[in-house]
């Protein structure tokens, strides 16, 4: 029996782990928000493991506090997301992309049609530079 509650074990910190990698990484805030909330049930996940490996209920109140935090800070988290800007973080589809590209070149041509020179995208120049 002790190799399964150590295999668990296991699951639970790959689990917690990779989900602390994804909050970290974002981009946006639904990902840190879904990997919050993984991080706090493999918490709970945890607890309850332990609970059932020494076979002791007095942390049922435990699970049951975290289990609420867990709800109110997805909740909080969503009242906040609900005004992140709408393209924060929002994957794009090659259609959208291809159209963007599009519009890019299509400004650039027009911008040598009237005799611009285009700007190199090379870091720019210095402050205060003189051309």
């Amino acid at each position: 029996m002790s190799w399964v509650i150590w295999a668990a074990a296991a699951m639970i910190t790959v689990g917690a782990a990779l989900a602390v990698v994804r909050a970290e990484k974002g981009p946006s805030m639904l990902d840190r928000t879904v990997a919050l909330d993984i991080t706090v049930t493999a918490m709970i996940a945890a607890v309850a493991l332990y609970a059932a490996s020494d076979r002791r209920t007095d942390v049922v109140p435990v699970l049951v506090v975290l289990s609420l935090v867990g709800f109110v800070g997805s909740v909080t988290i969503a009242r906040f997301a609900s005004v992140e800007p709408e393209g924060e973080g929002r994957v794009r589809t090659r259609e959208e992309i291809a159209a963007e590209e599009a519009q890019r070149r299509q400004d650039e041509l027009d911008e040598m049609r009237e005799g611009h020179v285009p700007d190199e995208h090379h870091g720019g120049g210095a402050e205060g530079e003189v051309r």
